[in-house]
């Protein structure tokens, strides 16, 4: 490791695969980060269904209940991983749109790169599932370098 460059945060979806796997650790992280997660889906006007969606398709009453403040429990680790997509998604917009009601409504804009076909972001992203996250992320993540 070049000791001029900082070592990598561990996040969600980060390097440290034991600490993802850890029960505890999951449950440490499962608040903050769906509360987060719901900052960002309010943002971005998500529909219930969209949200379930984006969440794996988590029941519609488990997502009112997350919304109205109910006690979130340990989310699997797919769940989580899901989360640090959006979030990561959410912060790559922000970072590459000066304006944050564009970033915001990004998601659900018409778009032409040959990933979304003209459909909006989201669509790939429900509809790829996980895989429509990850390459989501990724195409942001390569645009801001």
């Amino acid at each position: 490791m070049d000791p001029a460059r900082p070592a990598p945060t561990p996040t969600v979806a980060g390097p440290d695969l034991k600490a993802r796997e850890d029960p505890r650790t999951r449950e440490r992280l499962s608040g903050p980060a769906m509360r987060s997660f719901l900052l960002v889906a309010a943002r971005w006007h998500l529909s219930i269904p969209e949200t379930r969606a984006l969440l794996g398709w988590v029941s519609e009453s488990t997502v009112h209940k997350y919304k109205s403040g109910g006690k979130v429990g340990t989310l699997s680790y797919d769940t989580l991983t899901r989360i640090s997509l959006c979030l990561g998604i959410y912060k790559a917009l922000h970072t590459l749109f000066a304006e944050p009601q564009l970033a915001d409504r990004w998601v659900k804009l018409p778009n032409s790169n040959v990933l979304f076909g003209g459909q909006p972001p989201i669509t790939g992203m429900i509809h790829g599932g996980i895989d429509g996250l990850y390459q989501v992320r990724r195409l942001l993540e390569a645009r801001l370098q």
